[in-house]
C-alpha cells in the first residue's frame, strides 16, 4: 500500500486507481462516431469497493473494460487517463497491458461460461493461470487450485477440478471464474454484474464470498450492476452512469438515501419487490396447449465400460399443464432443473417419448424431428442472449430471418416489421445495423426477444429473461412483454430466479428442486404462505437480498463498515 499525504496528522492511502477524464468513442458502419463513455472521473483507493449503476446501455460495462484495457472492436479511448498504481493503462500497448491482465488487475465477466474454455476441466484452467501468470510449477499449481476452489465454497474440490464448465451450474461457474481472477492477487478486481444470472440463494453465498474477499485483501474492487440492492450492500461508493456520464456520485449511503438528481431516484424506485410488485391477473381458462407427464431426463457420460452411462437424474418425473394463452412460473435456485425442462419442451434436449404432448399431440423430442410448422409455433428467449446471436449478422438480420422463414415475408417488408417489433420493446430502429457485440446486455437480451415474437409463436420459454436488464428497463421490458403476449394470445413459460417477475407476471408457479416439483400452485397463495421448507427459504433469501439494501436506500440504517 502506497502512502502519498497526511490528513490531520493520520496517513491517506494513494488511490490505487485514478481515472480523469476519460472518453470512449465508437465507430458506427455508416462511419459516424457515438460517444459512449463521456468525460468521466473518479479515484478508488485500496481496500475500497465502488459500484457503478445505471440503465441498460448507460456505458457502464464499456467503463469497466476500460479499466483493463479494453475496448469493443470499433471502439477505442479518445482522450483522458487510467492511472492504475500510477501506471496510465491508456499508454500502454496491447503487450504491455496484456502482461499486466491476471496479475495487476483481473476481471469477473458478466457470462462466466463464455469466459471459460468448454473443453478444457476447469481445474485445468485455473493451474494455467496459477503457471502463467503467477509463476508456479505444475505441482504448485495443482494444489493452489485446489485450496482455491476450497476457498471459494466449491463442493468437492477434488472431483470439481476434472468437470467441464457445462458440468456446473451457474454459480458455480461463477465462483470459478472468480478464483481464476483472484489467483494472483491483482490490484484491482472488476465485477462485471457478478450475480445477474444467479437464483437469491447462491446470490447470497456469493455476496457473502466477495465480501470476505473484500476484507481478506486490501486490493480495490469495481462491481457494475443493475441490482441496486447489491450496490448498497457491498460498497462504499457509487456512480450512476446515464449516455455514458456520470450523473450523480459519492458515499453509498448518501447517495441513495439522499439522491440529487431526479435520474438516480427514478432507479431507486424502479425496483420490482415481491411485496410492492402488481399481482398477475388470471386470464380466462382455455384449451390446454402444453402437457408434460413423468418427465425424467438424465445426461450421458462418456465411459469405456458402458455403453450408455447415464449421470444422475437431472429431472425426475416432471409433470405440467399449460392453457393456450396463459403464464407459468418456474423457480428454484442453480441446478434445480429448470433451464433443462425448457431445453426439452422446445427440442434442444430430447426427451423420453411421449413425455411432452403439444395441443393434443405427442411432441417429438429433439427440434430437427419437429416439422417446420411446430418449430415456429414453439420459440425459447436464452439466458445469455449474446451466445444465442450470430456474432457475424447484424441483429436487424435475427430479427428478420424468422420474418422470412416462417412468414414469407420480402426482405423489405421484413425490415419494415423488425423495425416495429425494435420500437414495441423500447430499442430504436437505427440498432438494426448493428452487430450484437455492438449492443448493450439489456439490449441484446430485447433483440432475442424480438427474434422470438417475430414467428408469433403459440408457447414462448423464457428462461431468464430480464437477468441482463436493469431495474428501471426490467420493469418496462415486462410491461411490453406482457402486452405483446396478450395481443398474440402467446402461452409462457417463465424460468426465472428473479421471485418478483414471477409475482408480476405469472398467476401460477412451479418450485424445482433437485429435478423435482415441490410445490405448484397460485403464485399469491404459495408466496404467501409456502408449504414446503425449500420454497420458504427461497422467498426468504429474497426478502434478506431486498432489506440488506433498502436500509441504506431508505436512509434508515447505517451501512456497517466491511
Amino acid at each position: 500500500m502506497h502512502w502519498g499525504w497526511m490528513r490531520r496528522g493520520v496517513a491517506v492511502a494513494e488511490p490505487v486507481l485514478q481515472v480523469r477524464a476519460l472518453c470512449i468513442e465508437w465507430r458506427g458502419a455508416d462511419g459516424r462516431t457515438n460517444r459512449v463513455v463521456d468525460g468521466v472521473s473518479f479515484d478508488l483507493a485500496p481496500g475500497a469497493t465502488l459500484g457503478i449503476a445505471g440503465e441498460s446501455g448507460s456505458g457502464k460495462s464499456t467503463l469497466a473494460r476500460a479499466l483493463l484495457g479494453h475496448c469493443r472492436p470499433g471502439s477505442a479511448i479518445t482522450s483522458g487517463s487510467i492511472r492504475l498504481d500510477g501506471e496510465n493503462l491508456a499508454s500502454l500497448s496491447e503487450p504491455e497491458l496484456a502482461r499486466r491482465r491476471g496479475r495487476v488487475m483481473a476481471m469477473v465477466p458478466q457470462n462466466p461460461l463464455a469466459s471459460l474454455t468448454f473443453h478444457m476441466p476447469v481445474g485445468r484452467q485455473l493451474e494455467e493461470v496459477l503457471r502463467l501468470r503467477a509463476g508456479l510449477s505444475a505441482k504448485a499449481a495443482g494444489l493452489r487450485a485446489l485450496e482455491l476452489f476450497g476457498q471459494m465454497g466449491l463442493p468437492e474440490p477434488e472431483r470439481l477440478v476434472r468437470r467441464y464448465p457445462h458440468q456446473l451450474s451457474g454459480g458455480q461457474r461463477q465462483r470459478v471464474v472468480l478464483a481464476c481472477a483472484i489467483a494472483c492477487d491483482p490490484a484491482l478486481l472488476v465485477l462485471d454484474e457478478p450475480t445477474t444470472a444467479l437464483d437469491k440463494t447462491t446470490e447470497a453465498q456469493v455476496l457473502d464470498l466477495i465480501r470476505r474477499l473484500r476484507m481478506a485483501r486490501q486490493g480495490a474492487m469495481v462491481i457494475v450492476t443493475h441490482d441496486l440492492n447489491v450496490v448498497a450492500d457491498i460498497c462504499d461508493q457509487v456512480l450512476v452512469m446515464q449516455h455514458g456520464r456520470i450523473i450523480e456520485q459519492g458515499a453509498v449511503g448518501t447517495v441513495f438515501s439522499a439522491p440529487r438528481e431526479a435520474y438516480t431516484r427514478g432507479l431507486l424506485g424502479a425496483a420490482l419487490r415481491v411485496e410492492e410488485a402488481s399481482r398477475a391477473t388470471h386470464a380466462a381458462p382455455g384449451p390446454t396447449l402444453l402437457e408434460v407427464k413423468g418427465l425424467s431426463f438424465r445426461y450421458a457420460r462418456p465411459s469405456l465400460l458402458r455403453r450408455n452411462p447415464l449421470g444422475p437424474p437431472i429431472l425426475d418425473g416432471v409433470g405440467l399443464s399449460l392453457a393456450r394463452g396463459e403464464v407459468l412460473g418456474v423457480i428454484g435456485e442453480s441446478g434445480s432443473g429448470k433451464t433443462t425442462l425448457g431445453g426439452i419442451i422446445v427440442g434442444l434436449l430430447g426427451g423420453e417419448a411421449a413425455a411432452v404432448r403439444f395441443d393434443g399431440r405427442p411432441l417429438p423430442g429433439l427440434s430437427a424431428q419437429r416439422t417446420r410448422e411446430q418449430r415456429r409455433r414453439i420459440q425459447m428467449v436464452f439466458q445469455d442472449p449474446l451466445s444465442s446471436l450470430n456474432p457475424r449478422r447484424r441483429v436487424g438480420d435475427a430479427v428478420m430471418r424468422p420474418l422470412q422463414l416462417f412468414r414469407g415475408l420480402e426482405r423489405r417488408e421484413a425490415a419494415r416489421c423488425a423495425a416495429s417489433l425494435f420500437e414495441e420493446l423500447g430499442l430504436e430502429a437505427a440498432l438494426l445495423s448493428r452487430f450484437p457485440r455492438q449492443l448493450s446486455g439489456g439490449q441484446q437480451q430485447r433483440v432475442a426477444i424480438a427474434r422470438a415474437f417475430a414467428a408469433e409463436p403459440d408457447l414462448l420459454i423464457c428462461d431468464e429473461i430480464t437477468s441482463a436488464l436493469d431495474a428501471s428497463v426490467q420493469a418496462q421490458l415486462l410491461d411490453h412483454l406482457a402486452m405483446m403476449q396478450r395481443r398474440q394470445g402467446t402461452a409462457m413459460l417463465l424460468i426465472t430466479h428473479d421471485l418478483a417477475v414471477v409475482w408480476r407476471m405469472a398467476p401460477r408457479v412451479l418450485v424445482m428442486q433437485g429435478g423435482r416439483i415441490l410445490e405448484a400452485g397460485a403464485t399469491e397463495a404459495i408466496f404467501r404462505n409456502p408449504q414446503n421448507p425449500y420454497t420458504a427459504a427461497l422467498l426468504g433469501a429474497a426478502s434478506r437480498a431486498a432489506r440488506a439494501g433498502q436500509g441504506v436506500l431508505a436512509g434508515t440504517g447505517d451501512k456497517k463498515p466491511l
